[in-house]
């Protein structure tokens, strides 16, 4: 039962490394800033 639980923690952990290497992977500074979907950009 112990090798079932540590099994599932290590899967659990490669995955959440994995989302967070493709998200953030050469980044200097995370995600960019969208500055072209601006809600408040005059037009109605």
């Amino acid at each position: 039962m112990l090798l079932i639980l540590l099994e599932s923690l290590g899967a659990g952990l490669l995955l959440a490394f994995i989302v967070w290497w493709t998200m953030f992977h050469g980044r200097d500074k995370g995600e960019p800033e969208d500055k072209d979907n601006d809600k408040d950009n005059g037009k109605d």
